[in-house]
């Protein structure tokens, strides 16, 4: 089995241009070590990740150049993601927000412990839920309760997100998570490798047919209001810990 660890704890493993450049070339290594037949995503920290870069967003909005190769990052990453060929448990001991839970909701399994919160916060930031959002909660729930989740950005818990199968697995705490997907882990790793895989393969036809639906679209949305003035004021409201006075523009 192989580990995709985030390891950036001092900044709760944020989506930062190193992240978005590094994190799909190690998938990509493990897709091609024949040696591994399953892989368990991780993090260390308090948070699994807190998802996009606020000093990211603020370089992206400032520059075209900038927000256009984040997008060509972004992309990339999550279909690196979505069309990986062997199983993927993410263990999501912590918190996660954003870009981090659309790539964890790609997972063939999810563990995680009662309390944690799953969210994906874009609106909140001023942005279109676009780096995989729009694709991956409604493939993993009605339609109607994804549109509750990402419209008005609020928290699922954990406990919540296994009641209605966006989480499949709990951990009684969050230091059991990670032993926990291990074991799932090397469950199907003990399968024969070729026919988990090439399930692998026909499901994932499944996610990207979603992603060819909405994907990109969703995608250069996101960049059209990742260029806004409300992005700028979300940012500041954020670090100043205070409501947002939005102008629309």
């Amino acid at each position: 089995m192989g580990e995709l660890r985030l390891c950036r704890p001092d900044v709760h493993n944020r989506f930062d241009d190193v992240l978005l450049g590094e994190l799909g070339a190690a998938l990509s290594e493990m897709e091609a070590d024949q040696d591994v037949r399953a892989v368990v995503l991780t993090a260390t920290g308090k948070h699994f990740s807190a998802g996009g870069d606020t000093e990211a967003m603020l370089a992206a909005n400032a520059d075209l150049r900038v927000l256009l190769a984040q997008v060509d990052l972004g992309r990339r990453l999550f279909r690196t993601f979505a069309d990986f060929t062997k199983p993927l448990v993410a263990a999501v001991h912590g918190h996660v927000f954003g870009v981090a839970t659309s790539l964890v909701l790609t997972a063939d399994a999810v563990v995680s412990t009662p309390g944690v919160r799953i969210s994906d916060p874009h609106v909140h930031l001023g942005l279109v839920a676009g780096d995989g959002g729009c694709v991956t909660w409604p493939a993993n729930l009605p339609l109607v309760m994804a549109k509750r989740h990402l419209l008005w950005g609020e928290p699922l818990l954990a406990e919540d997100a296994h009641r209605v199968g966006l989480v499949t697995d709990l951990a009684d705490d969050a230091e059991s998570v990670r032993t926990l997907a291990f074991e799932i882990a090397g469950r199907v790793a003990a399968l024969p490798p070729v026919a988990v895989q090439l399930t692998k393969r026909a499901l994932n036809k499944v996610l990207g047919a979603r992603v060819d639906e909405a994907f990109d679209t969703a995608f250069y949305l996101e960049a059209i209001s990742a260029s806004t003035a409300d992005l700028r004021e979300a940012v500041a409201a954020f670090k100043e810990k205070r409501p947002g006075e939005w102008s629309g523009r």
